[in-house]
């Protein structure tokens, strides 16, 4: 499963050459780069399916909820079913299969597709933001903003900087309190998967750890980069 970034499509050529050559189905999330493009093609055409988001904070909202994208349509109709509850075609409710209620709203479907016709004015919006920002930050010590990748176009959902304490002063979660202290939110980059909790097992057992267990990391491939990114990066006020 390959993840779009803060608005930016993942380097998908070699990601896609990667899972041809052992036959790996290729999974896109998508959620965060509606309206981007790699080389020309939008966000969420690279896998066997492609995932968007539509949560209150993404560039076009139905309030919750998102969207499943593939050419394959037995996977649809599939992801339908399980979205509807699994029923089995009889005339009583009847499942053969464990399903889900994660169907979206025909009205909140319609707000969706009517902010999709704004979406090329909302992602300018949201590049505008980003200009500003480096306007008036590029030039202090310690300051570096996510590049654009050359092979591609941004829609900029979220603008995000990398704070150096000993160039720039202070470290990024003193930047957040003092944002905080003016009623202005910011956000840590995201925890990276092997930093978070719910993957510290209790030591003897298959489940989460509790009260004074001793308890062991999950077995962990990399990540010290992301760790260091989650340490330094900060999330900026984005919204248009």
């Amino acid at each position: 499963m390959a993840v779009d970034l803060y608005g930016q499509c993942a380097d998908y050529g070699p990601i896609i050459e990667a899972c041809k050559r052992y036959e790996v189905p290729l999974i896109e999330d998508a959620a965060e780069a509606l309206g981007a493009t790699y080389n020309g093609t939008f966000a969420g055409k690279f896998g066997v399916m492609g995932i968007f988001s539509f949560n209150g904070n993404k560039i076009i909202t139905t309030s919750g909820g998102g969207m499943l994208v593939s050419d394959n349509e037995d996977y649809i109709k599939h992801a339908r079913f399980l979205s509807t509850q699994a029923r089995d075609p009889a005339p009583h409710y009847q499942h053969s299969h464990v399903g889900y209620n994660y169907r979206l709203s025909n009205l909140l479907a319609a707000i969706g597709r009517g902010q999709l016709e704004k979406l090329e004015e909302k992602m300018a919006n949201r590049r505008r933001i980003n200009q500003f920002y480096k306007r008036a930050l590029i030039d202090l010590p310690g300051i570096e903003f996510m590049p654009e990748a050359t092979y591609g176009r941004s829609n900029c959902w979220l603008t995000v900087i990398l704070i150096t304490p000993e160039k720039f002063g202070v470290d990024r979660k003193a930047v957040r309190l003092v944002l905080e202290k003016e009623n202005i939110e910011s956000r840590p980059i995201w925890k990276p998967m092997n930093m978070q909790p719910v993957f510290e097992i209790s030591q003897g057992t298959s489940g989460i750890a509790h009260g004074d267990s001793k308890r062991h990391k999950a077995r962990v491939v990399g990540g010290k980069v992301s760790e260091d990114l989650f340490e330094r990066g900060l999330c900026l006020p984005s919204g248009t």
